[in-house]
Order: C-alpha cells, then structure tokens, then sequence
C-alpha cells in the first residue's frame, strides 16, 4: 500500500499529496453574524510550568500552617527534580531590533492575480553587502500548480537597484525562488536599511497548495505570497534550494508587520494575519481595503472572496473562521468546536497560544491543512480528519510560529512536534501506529535529514521518516522520562526560544536532564551522536 495510506483513522497527511486530493465542493453552509472584536493585546496568561505549579494561595489557605509551610519545601523540592525549577515563567520577549515590514496587496477583480508592494526596514548585527529574499511561490510543487511570484522593480535606501533572481531549485521556466538586491554599498552592522519591492503574483486555478484561486466558489488564498527576507540572526542568510517535494522549506525570523493592507472588490470578505485594523474605500471605485497589523509573526496569509465568516473567543483568543458561501463538508459550528477543544488539549499541553487572533480559511482545492503564525488554511476536511487535522496544524502555532527553524534544514523541528502533539492529543484510534518498532526500516534513523535528502525519496517516504517517526519517537522519550518531567522541559524550551530560529541543539539543552530523552532522539538521528 502507498506510504501516505497505512495510517490509522484521523491520522491525516498535513501537506499537499497528490495521492490522497478530494472533491472540494460541499454541501450547503450556514451564515453566522459578525460580532464585534475584543479590544487588541494578547489574552491573560498563565505561567508556563504545566502540572509544575505548586497549590494555588486558596489551597494552602485550608492547611495549618506548620503544614503548610512543610508542604511548600517538599512540594519545592519535587519540582527541582522534575526538572520544573528553571522553566520559564513567561515566553521570551520578541527580538527588539526585528525587521519592521509594510505589505500592500491589490486583489483583481477575477482574484486571479495579486500586485503587491513591500517595505522593509531593518537592522542587521553582521556586514553585509545584499539583501535575500526568497520567493516561495516559485518552489516547483507550487509552480506546477500554476503559481507564480515575480519581483518586478526594487529600491534600497533610496537607489533603485536591479534584482539577481537565482533559480535555487525553482523548475525552468519559472523565476527562481532566491532573490538578491545589491546593496549600494556594504553595510556595517547596526547601520539601518530599507528596502522596497514591488512584485506580481499569479494564483494557480484550484492548486493544491498555499496559493491559489477557486473559480467556482469565488475564493482565493495566498500564504507565503510575497518576497519573504531569509535573515536568521547568527547564522547569515538561508540560501537552501527549493526542493520538489510538498513541505516546507520556508526560514524568516519574525518581524513586525506594521501595516498590511489587502484591497479587494466590493462585497469580498478578508482574512489576513494578525489583527483586524478597520477598512477604508479602495484605490480604485468598487474597492475596499482591508488592514491588519501583528506584533511578531515570520510568514503572512491571507484570503479573500465568497466567505461567510464565524468569529467568536475560543480557549482566549479570537477565532475568525473563513468558509466559502458555497458550503463545506463540516457545518462552521463543528469547525469552530473542533478547534476550541483542540485549542484547549494544547494549551494545557504547551502553555497559552500565542497570538491574539486565529485566522482559519477553507482553501476549497486544498486536501490537508497549512500553517502560519496566527493564521491556518485547511482544505474541505471530512469529518473523520478533522480532530487529528486541526490538532496538527494549531500544534504548529507554537513549532515554527512561536518557535522556528530552519525548514529546509531541519524539518523534524516543527514536524515531528506537530506529529506528536495529533497522536497525543489529536484522537489517533490506533497508537500502536506510533509505536517504534512499526517505523519502516528504510526511515529508520532518518529523522534529522533535510529536505534536500527527503526530495529525492517523495513525500510518503517523508512522512513516514519525519511526521511518523518524529511523533514516535517523542511519545516514547515522554514515556520514558515521565510526563511531568517531558512535559516541563519542552515548556521551557518553548518560553526560552519564543521568536527564534532554533536549532536541535537547543531541543539538546532543553532535555539535557533527562539522558533516556537524548539518547532516544540520538537513536532516531534528531541529534547528531554525543561527543
């Protein structure tokens, strides 16, 4: 049987895969009013320390207190070692010095076709004598799919400058996916920079992918849709190629998205990323424009067209769920249920989620699900894939939104995290899918191979060495250091590194205490050999 098809039920592949794509038409929907948005800012949060918490004051408040104070220095001492003591109490702050980014997308009437213009304002802690941005819509699975981004005028400090688009594993024919502006001249570090892009994008006709336009609902949708910087602080610039395989290979540290505007005819309903900022008339007569604005996100998605829109709090944040008017297999009051309690398992697994709004748009030729900080694309999901979908693809709020990596590098950073969350938390049926002796053999030890390696092999082989394998192999380093202690480790991996790009390494040093964790990752190849 094909990789992609032995899993158990509600176990979903959470990319494009051609071998498992579904009708995208459903049956009829319902239309939910508008509520009015909570006032911005993040919701209250809780400390991060899961199960690590000593009583609340009103517990204690019914001990004597010579007991109470006896209760306190034991209680004390078990979070010592359980490895609770030093898990931070609150994610770390956003990167002050982060790229401020302007975006302004101008939607065609058809929705076929996007003009966009960016502005980035940045601040870099090395020389440097260009600018990198890569172009995800040109990677061949999206290319294929009729996608295309072209970078067609550029300015940096006030001197237009001639772009050098590199093909960086882009198909022929297609503009590459590596895009260098020439600085001026070099730039010491700690000097500012500002760099302009104007850009076309086209959106490939009922592409299974995180762009693309469905001319039979009247909706379209665009994630990664635009030159995205490949900064990563202490490392340089992300160059890896483009590979041919439906994952992600995508870099960027988070910035400050000041402003995004996404204007679009009359009528058109907008999802974008981050929080809703009003609307005003469009550039042109039968438009408006819609804005938004994030505090700290590494990638934007947005959606437009025959939306009926559901907006609602769920587990303290804003829930704005996009479905087209045209129905869908799952009513917008299961979608929104599914997601609060998903929501729920994860923040008590992981700490509060971390934006203050959630995006969530049907894609209506999508057959799985994509993420990005904030916002999330699902196809026309059956109900027997939604619990394990949904858990999925929120899981990733936190690994790659929250906490990065370098997709192309090491993908098992946030894929093995979101694959292990939806087997714990995501309604799997049969866990022994998950056990390590079932992991294919020609996968096994694979788990920290970069795309480039997993290109060649295909996406089910992916899947079965990355998703599966990763989501195996940290449900049974949880079984072996004990829940708690699993637990308030990872916690405090994701409080020191929020708005990072991470490295294993780093999930090294979060699990240095608990050796049967490392060494189980070292087995599986997530971590290089000790010493």
């Amino acid at each position: 049987m094909p990789d992609t098809d032995d899993r158990p039920r509600g176990v979903v592949p959470a990319r494009g895969d051609a071998s498992r794509r579904t009708p995208v038409r459903g049956t009829d929907g319902s239309d939910k009013a508008m509520q009015g948005r909570r006032a911005a800012g993040f919701p209250p949060r809780r400390p991060v320390q899961a199960r690590c918490n000593l009583a609340s004051a009103g517990d204690l408040g019914m001990i004597p207190a010579r007991l109470r104070a006896i209760g306190v220095v034991v209680a004390s001492s078990l979070l010592v070692l359980a490895g609770c003591a030093d898990t931070p109490s609150a994610p770390a702050a956003a990167w002050p010095q982060r790229p401020v980014v302007r975006l302004a997308f101008d939607v065609a009437p058809d929705l076929r076709s996007v003009a966009g213009r960016e502005t980035v304002s940045l601040t870099l802690g090395r020389r440097v004598c260009e600018l990198v941005f890569r172009a995800w819509p040109n990677k061949p699975s999206a290319a294929r799919a009729g996608n295309q981004l072209e970078v067609t005028g550029a300015i940096v400090d006030g001197r237009h400058v001639q772009p050098r688009v590199l093909p960086a594993g882009a198909p022929d024919g297609v503009p590459g996916t590596l895009v260098e502006l020439p600085l001026p001249q070099c730039v010491p570090a700690g000097e500012g920079i500002r760099a302009e892009l104007d850009f076309a994008l086209r959106l490939g006709e009922n592409a299974d992918e995180r762009l693309g336009v469905s001319p039979e609902t009247g909706t379209a949708w665009f994630g990664s849709g635009f030159p995205l910087l490949a900064w990563v602080r202490g490392q340089g610039w992300a160059r890896e190629d483009a590979v041919d395989i439906a994952g992600e290979t995508a870099t960027s540290e988070v910035f400050r998205l000041s402003d995004l505007t996404v204007s679009v005819p009359d009528g058109m309903r907008v999802a974008g990323t981050g929080q809703a900022q009003g609307e005003r008339p469009g550039p042109r007569a039968g438009t408006r424009t819609h804005r938004f604005s994030a505090d700290a996100v590494r990638d934007v998605a947005v959606a437009v067209g025959r939306y009926e829109v559901l907006e609602r709090d769920i587990t303290g944040t804003r829930l704005h769920l996009f479905t087209p008017v045209d129905g869908t297999r799952v009513e917008p009051e299961q979608w929104a249920g599914e997601l609060d309690r998903a929501l729920q398992r994860l923040t008590g697994r992981f700490g509060r989620f971390p934006y203050p709004d959630l995006w969530v748009a049907i894609a209506p030729a999508q057959s799985s699900g994509i993420e990005f900080p904030g916002a999330l694309q699902f196809g026309d999901t059956r109900p027997e894939n939604l619990t394990g979908l949904a858990t999925h693809e929120l899981a990733h709020q936190w690994f790659y939104g929250l906490v990065g990596g370098n997709q192309a590098r090491d993908p098992w950073l946030d894929e093995a995290f979101a694959s292990y969350a939806e087997a714990s938390l995501g309604g799997a049926t049969d866990r022994s899918y998950y056990d390590l002796e079932a992991i294919p053999d020609r996968v096994r030890g694979d788990l920290g191979d970069p795309m480039a390696e997993w290109g060649d092999r295909g996406f089910g082989t992916y899947y079965q060495g990355v998703y599966r394998q990763g989501a195996a192999a940290l449900l049974a380093a949880r079984a072996q250091a004990g829940p708690d202690r699993f637990d308030a480790a990872l916690r405090g991996h994701i409080a020191r590194h929020a708005h990072a790009v991470t490295r294993p390494a780093d999930v090294a040093a979060a699990f240095d205490d608990l050796p049967d964790v490392l060494d189980l990752l070292r087995r599986y190849g997530a971590l290089p050999p000790a010493g």
